[in-house]
């Protein structure tokens, strides 16, 4: 097997903080290998080291000569005024530098080096590269290729990048959080592309299904080493619980040795102690090992919220609407007690509206949304994290409670509860700006739980937040007293939270699901199969009692010209279709000045007769195709 990477005793440091030390490991053709850690043990840093973005203390890094390398960032920049096909020229690849040296030469007339750039334009098949571009955005659903950087949202610039890396066809894929901000639908085609692709990858998600599915290998740094696993997520699991036990009881046998040692020594007197000089330093050793800190990870965390009465919320006959754009029609529901719902639903179908509603940040158009006096909401959202950056971490937490109750009288301090959610005690010292941003996520996260909600509503908090707090939130939801909504395209999470789903499918339309995302995505499946299999009856019958002869049938076939429109309304039926998106994205906002809500409203209809003409037209000529 063909080794693309090696890397021997690498350590990295920032002052006094050692991320990792002296780690090995080698990625090799074929295999693909997701990195975990728990935040601010320098995952992202391993990324950027390897990309040559950061130095590292001492180590080696060997690439294998000639490999191409595709580095996606966490969070990617562009500049701001370039548009979507001119950011995915914006890279050091060696196919686009060739085109800006060939299209140079070509300007200034330059035969001699158009003659050498020709054969290298040829080595690098760099004459449909824009073609590829091109064909691998719309597979993301990009299709305005002029639209600037600056207009994208977060979804849609994650996409942008991820293009930028697929399209230069790298033999080694490094990935840093490739599904947040996608939605279930981009998830589940970057999983099943990497899955038939037979590159080399090394990633780092938190999302467990879509690492389960695609990786081979585990690597997790823990406690500055590194451990290496070779199986996917689930065999993972389950060598690292071995791993956990065999350590744990490592440790009470140090203990318990510990123990006997500190008699021992108690007992020695003064004038036998250069005799048992090696004992005593091999008892020293076995005190440091059993004072080092070893973190049961998969914390219970029953926290006693406040109470909650047996009314929650009822919506009734509520209406909304922006323009033509429907995000609620005739909604009735009634939410109840410790009920933990998940909602999913494509961009711009109403969530973020449904959940402002909710909490009277928006107004109905028609109905009431009546609120039980005794819910206390604690909101997580996407853009809800502003800290001072020279607060210490438990500074940010005691300004808001200095405890939570655990019911019972029993009470957890600030700093308990920090701890809890994997915060260590030095940690806690730390100025705020001295956190990773998947830290700062998790402190976020903790000063909304300090407040003891009884209702929370979180807004994709999955994104930058490594599995260990992963679990740890589960199992806090798990066992929480109070009600819970989910906004996620994380499954794995939704699985394991909620009991049962709102599915918002655009126009008002909404369905209210018995069951987990896997339990959904099974039903919708079976009712995808059975339509298919239904539409095979209905053309086998037709097809039956079709009485024109064949020869007439064959005389129906599309025209030349025909042939041009068809093909030709298909890709103006999904431009049409993406900037409808796009507008109920604007609309859902709720930032809208009233002219242009207005003037995006009017559009909105065009937009919608536009695709209702079209779609008919291509419908006709879909039927004489076939």
């Amino acid at each position: 097997m063909v080794v693309y990477l090696q890397v021997n005793n690498l350590t990295k440091t920032f002052g006094d903080l050692i991320l990792f030390r002296n780690i090995s490991f080698g990625i090799s053709e074929g295999q693909r290998i997701a990195l975990i850690a728990q935040n601010g043990s320098g995952k992202t840093t391993l990324l950027n080291i390897l990309s040559g973005k950061e130095d590292y203390d001492h180590g080696e890094i060997v690439f294998r000569q000639g490999i191409r390398v595709g580095y996606l960032e966490q969070d990617p920049q562009f500049p701001q005024e370039h548009t979507v096909l001119e950011a995915c020229f914006h890279t050091g690849d060696e196919t686009v530098r060739v085109i800006a040296e060939y299209e140079k030469a070509m300007a200034s007339d330059d035969q001699e080096k158009l003659e050498s750039l020709f054969l290298r334009m040829e080595q690098l098949q760099a004459w449909d590269y824009e073609h590829k571009i091109k064909q691998i955005l719309t597979q993301l659903k990009i299709t305005d290729f002029n639209q600037k950087i600056r207009e994208l949202s977060g979804g849609q610039l994650k996409r942008v990048a991820l293009a930028n890396v697929l399209i230069q066809e790298p033999d080694l894929l490094i990935l840093d959080e490739p599904t947040n901000h996608l939605d279930l639908e981009m998830t589940e085609w970057l999983e099943d592309y990497l899955k038939k692709n037979n590159r080399a990858l090394l990633m780092v998600t938190h999302d467990r299904y879509f690492l389960d599915r695609v990786c081979n290998e585990i690597l997790e740094i823990d406690n500055k080493q590194l451990y290496q696993y070779k199986g996917n997520y689930s065999y993972y699991l389950e060598k690292k619980q071995e791993r956990m036990e065999s350590q744990a009881a490592e440790m009470e046998t140090a203990q318990n040795l510990y123990k006997k040692e500190l008699e021992w020594m108690r007992r020695q007197p003064q004038a036998r102690a250069t005799k048992a000089k090696a004992r005593k330093d091999a008892f020293y050793h076995l005190e440091d090992k059993v004072k080092t800190s070893f973190r049961n990870e998969q914390v219970n965390l029953g926290v006693q919220a406040s109470y909650i009465g047996s009314k929650i919320f009822e919506a009734e006959h509520v209406y909304k609407s922006f323009g033509d754009l429907k995000i609620l029609e005739d909604f009735n529901y009634t939410f109840s007690r410790y009920e933990k719902m998940g909602i999913i639903g494509n961009n711009g179908t109403g969530k973020s509206t449904f959940i402002k509603i909710l909490l009277g940040e928006i107004q109905p158009d028609k109905g009431i949304i009546d609120i039980g006096e005794t819910v206390r909401f604690g909101y997580y959202s996407q853009d809800g994290l502003q800290f001072d950056g020279q607060m210490k971490v438990i500074d940010v937490i005691r300004d808001i409670a200095e405890e939570i109750s655990l019911g019972n009288g029993k009470k957890l301090s600030a700093s308990q509860f920090l701890q809890h959610f994997l915060f260590t005690p030095e940690t806690q010292y730390n100025y705020v700006y001295k956190l990773s941003g998947g830290e700062k996520r998790r402190l976020y996260l903790c000063s909304i739980l300090i407040k003891n909600p009884n209702f929370l509503v979180l807004d994709e908090p999955t994104n930058d937040l490594d599995i260990v707090t992963l679990n740890v939130l589960e199992e806090y939801l798990k066992d929480f007293k109070g009600c819970v909504i989910v906004i996620s395209h994380d499954r794995y999470f939704m699985d394991k939270v909620v009991d049962h789903l709102l599915v918002f499918k655009g126009n008002a339309e909404i369905k209210d699901f018995p069951g987990n995302y896997t339990d959904y995505r099974d039903w919708k499946e079976e009712c995808e199969k059975e339509e298919k299999k239904s539409l095979s009856v209905k053309t086998e019958n037709i097809d039956k009692n079709n009485s024109k002869p064949v020869r007439e049938k064959a005389n129906n076939k599309l025209t030349f010209k025909e042939k041009r429109e068809f093909d030709s309304l298909g890709i103006e039926i999904e431009e049409l279709e993406k900037e409808k998106r796009e507008l109920e994205v604007s609309l859902n906002s709720g930032n809208l000045s009233s002219d242009v809500l207005i003037r995006t409203s009017t559009r909105m209809g065009e937009i919608m007769e536009l695709i209702e003409e079209k779609t008919f037209r291509w419908l006709e000529l879909s039927e004489k195709e076939g």
